[in-house]
């Protein structure tokens, strides 16, 4: 069978690359190095016209599965990956037959989570990965999403303000069904139990683990955050006729979790005056769709919330209350956020995302402020954050440049 390439329209210079030669072979120059996970297959990642690409070498059953896999993912809007194309009939300089090849396109700004842990883990860091791996979990079980094989490794982490956002980056052992069943769902809370505390004990035999935390109970804790989320989204809520404010308050406490909803459904309770109130929880990105809405920023769920919290805040402080909220954040873009964003020097701006550096510099300034005893101002905060923090950030970007 000739060499093929199929996927969406893209890079020509794809076709180009050595396929006759084994990847783990592949000349350093059509290479990037940038941290990776482990996995069981080969990965590599090569760069052309300015991208990065990540390159998996598999068997052509699972290249073509999985990129489906990740195709209908994406489709719905789930954190995952972004498949480009899958390469069949790779035959080597010596005639035998080559695994096929998966490629996706690398997700900027992200790390694997020994990435992330490249020194001692702090407590606070881990528990901050737990929670977006549980988020991500429960959003894919809400997608119909059967992972097989959920675990640290499987996930890359992009900085999401305060916290991380977690991407799945391998579905080769993944279902994609309309609904999820329940043997599945617990099967697969299982399998990251047994993950998760497996890499916990390879990250405390390298010595990498803070020696206050437990192995164990760190995957017993994933598995009872990951319950917690998914009792708050889908769990049925008996109410008194007379207390229909607390279906409010409900959706309120979702959509603070970045989910919407999209209807409820009540019904009587059989020989009583309570109601019996289930929520169909739609979409994450609660904060994500409505800054995008008002902005055009798109960004991560935590990163929306930051910055809504101080276009509100700019909405007060400006006596814009009873303003349109879509002229205020035209307001609050031109005068604020992109006037910050631009403050940073050129060199250093590529460091972090746009919305990343926005937050760490209203971050500098809280702190600031709280050593002054007053409010230290937006341009002391920046100017000091890019002196005294920005530049000794390590690059999260991956840095293209042509030969």
């Amino acid at each position: 069978m000739p060499l093929q390439l199929t996927g969406a329209p893209g890079d020509p210079d794809l076709i180009r690359l050595p396929w006759d030669v084994p990847l783990e072979q592949w000349p350093e120059h059509h290479l990037v190095s940038l941290p990776r996970g482990i996995s069981r297959h080969v990965v590599r990642f090569a760069r052309l016209s300015g991208r990065v690409y990540a390159i998996k070498e598999i068997s052509e059953y699972y290249a073509k599965r999985e990129y489906r896999l990740l195709w209908d993912l994406n489709r719905l809007d789930t954190p995952s990956v972004e498949p480009v194309a899958v390469v069949t009939g790779r035959t080597g300089a010596d005639g035998q037959p080559l695994d096929s090849a998966l490629i996706t396109q690398h997700l900027q700004f992200s790390l694997p989570y020994r990435a992330v842990m490249s020194g001692t883990v702090r407590p606070e860091t881990l528990n901050r990965l737990l929670d977006a791996l549980a988020v991500l979990l429960v959003r894919l079980h809400l997608t119909g999403f059967y992972w097989g094989d959920c675990s640290l490794s499987n996930v890359l982490f992009r900085r999401d303000a305060g916290s991380f956002a977690a991407y799945l980056v391998d579905a080769e052992t993944g279902e994609l069904h309309p609904m999820i069943s329940e043997g599945q769902r617990l099967y697969d809370i299982d399998v990251a139990h047994t993950n998760i505390f497996g890499e916990m004990l390879d990250l405390e035999a390298g010595g990498l683990l803070h020696s206050s935390i437990d192995p164990e109970q760190v995957a017993d804790s994933v598995c009872a955050r990951y319950r917690g989320l998914w009792s708050e989204l889908t769990s049925d809520e008996i109410i008194d006729e007379v207390d229909w404010h607390m279906i409010d308050q409900r959706i309120r406490r979702l959509n603070t979790l970045g989910f919407d909803v999209a209807e409820m459904m009540v019904r009587r309770k059989a020989g009583t005056g309570r109601l019996i109130v289930r929520p169909k929880v739609v979409d994450a990105g609660h904060h994500q769709r409505r800054l995008l809405r008002l902005t055009g920023l798109d960004v991560e769920e935590n990163q929306a919330r930051r910055l809504l919290n101080d276009l509100d805040s700019f909405r007060v402080s400006y006596g814009l209350r009873h303003e349109d909220e879509a002229i205020v954040a035209h307001r609050w873009l031109a005068e604020v956020f992109h006037p910050t964003v631009e403050t940073v020097p050129q060199e250093l701006r590529h460091k972090l995302e746009p919305a990343q550096l926005f937050h760490e510099m209203l971050d500098h300034r809280w702190f600031m402020s709280e050593a002054a005893g007053n409010d230290v101002g937006l341009p002391a905060a920046v100017d000091s954050y890019v002196k005294n923090v920005l530049v000794f950030k390590p690059d999260e970007q991956a840095l293209i440049t042509e030969d």
